[in-house]
């Protein structure tokens, strides 16, 4: 298999994003662009990827650790064709392709089709044609139709500016060809920088025809340079997602106003109001409901389950016929098995909740392990922290556990065991036993409510 070397430009600063953030680490769809981008260039199966960095290298650097990437330093940024060169010395000798660290839209097949015609005497160039090419290198053919030239717009003629076919700046030739065109390069322009489309000219004057092809969208080849264009093309990215989703049978409320980071699997039937996001790795099983502004990270949530209203659900594994919510909040490792119900203003951490157990309101269970078929009253806390160490709650099936209890960790409440409202149990309650530790109720009957002074 012939070799191919992915070079990344990722150098640049992006000063309209008005951040400390390098431009390339701000994300999309909650992974930085330049992720997206190298994501894409590893389903092309490249010999070598190099990253060329410059501006908030270290950042750069720490980003993309996970990635077996080379990377090249661009110590002062002068033009495009300053970057490639940096990475030049790294490049083996088959062919070569050049993206951009904030183009993160590219599709693999546009830069499959584009690498399928380099050779010896042909290289590849992606264009795009616009309404408006405002801000965009213009490609230059021949009277026989043929590339030959990109001229920028800041050095374009009246003539020039008119035309639509623009450049993307993604190209790809063979690595033999940048090695022969890259020290011809020149600065000799208005902004004093070396372009990379310069070696358009030089194919042609060596007698390299140069095939372009063009994106199936030409949202696959927009740039990012400030908020705005951030934005929409976030707003791009989720229209695809929301598309593949509804061709799969999942029912959306509302299409624009759904945010996926990361990967959505649904099964079928499922509905999703507005407004909800999700993050990581999420599976909603069949006929699941999910309610209004809900957010899910990494969880998955079993058939037939409902989450109501602005649901936080992180970590957590949910075995079908739930309910959940509204305003539950489901933290890592939490498991709840079928028919379990954690209702409003309820907290769950690393708790595992048995069939059929309710936590119905307004209390908090951490660390804790409920059988089956348990009804925690509202204002329940399990006391699982002791300023230093964390400890296990342990309640047996069909427990009833009253109203405003502390249950201080480590303790474990037998099964068919009840709780008092209001108790606060430190001690272990065996099976089918009644605890309360109330204070003793008292009465006065002759008693005169305090009465407020007048000056």
């Amino acid at each position: 298999m012939e070799e191919l070397d992915i070079v990344i430009l990722a150098a640049g600063k992006g000063t309209r994003m008005r951040s400390q953030t390098p431009k390339v680490l701000h994300t999309l769809a909650g992974k930085p662009m330049v992720q997206h981008v190298l994501d894409t260039a590893t389903g092309l199966c490249p010999s070598r990827t190099h990253v060329v960095i410059g501006h908030g290298a270290d950042q750069l650097r720490e980003a993309l650790v996970d990635y077996p990437v080379k990377f090249a330093v661009q110590a002062e940024q002068k033009g495009t064709g300053h970057a490639v060169a940096q990475a030049l010395p790294q490049l083996g000798s088959g062919k070569v392709l050049v993206l951009y660290g904030d183009v993160p839209l590219i599709h693999r097949d546009s830069l499959a089709a584009l690498l399928a015609q380099v050779d010896d005497q042909h290289m590849g160039l992606l264009t795009v044609t616009l309404e408006d090419p405002a801000g965009y290198g213009r490609i230059v053919r021949n009277s026989e139709g043929e590339a030959v030239a990109i001229v920028e717009q800041k050095d374009a003629s009246q003539e020039q500016l008119a035309i639509t076919e623009c450049n993307t700046g993604i190209m790809a030739m063979t690595s033999e060809q940048l090695k022969r065109w890259m020290p011809r390069l020149s600065a000799d322009n208005t902004q004093g920088e070396y372009y990379l489309t310069d070696v358009i000219a030089m194919a042609e004057s060596d007698g390299v025809t140069v095939c372009t092809a063009q994106p199936s969208t030409a949202i696959e080849v927009e740039g990012v340079n400030n908020r705005a264009q951030m934005a929409r093309l976030e707003r791009a990215y989720q229209g695809q997602i929301v598309e593949k989703l509804m061709e799969q049978g999942v029912a959306l409320a509302d299409p624009a106003r759904l945010d996926v980071r990361g990967s959505l699997t649904c099964g079928h039937d499922v509905f999703i109001d507005v407004g909800c996001v999700f993050e990581g790795e999420v599976e909603l099983g069949e006929g699941v409901r999910i309610g209004p502004y809900c957010v899910i990270k990494n969880s998955t949530i079993g058939a037939e389950s409902s989450v109501d209203s602005h649901s936080v659900i992180d970590n957590t594994v949910a075995a079908g016929l739930n309910q959940i919510g509204p305003f539950a909040r489901l933290r890592p490792g939490t498991r709840l098995a079928v028919k379990a119900k954690v209702g409003n203003f309820v907290e769950t951490k690393n708790a595992d909740v048995g069939e059929g157990s309710k936590i119905n309101h307004l209390s908090y269970v951490g660390d804790a392990r409920l059988g089956r078929g348990v009804n925690v009253g509202a204002g329940t806390i399990t006391c699982n922290y002791d300023g230093a160490n964390k400890h296990f709650t342990d309640i047996g099936d069909n427990a009833f556990i009253g109203s405003n209890t502390a249950l201080v960790a480590p303790v474990a409440v037998g099964k068919g065991a009840t709780i008092g409202a209001g108790s606060t149990i430190a001690k272990d309650v065996t099976d089918y036993a009644l605890a309360v530790t109330r204070g003793r109720q008292l009465e006065k009957s002759d008693w005169q409510r305090p009465l407020k002074h007048h000056d």
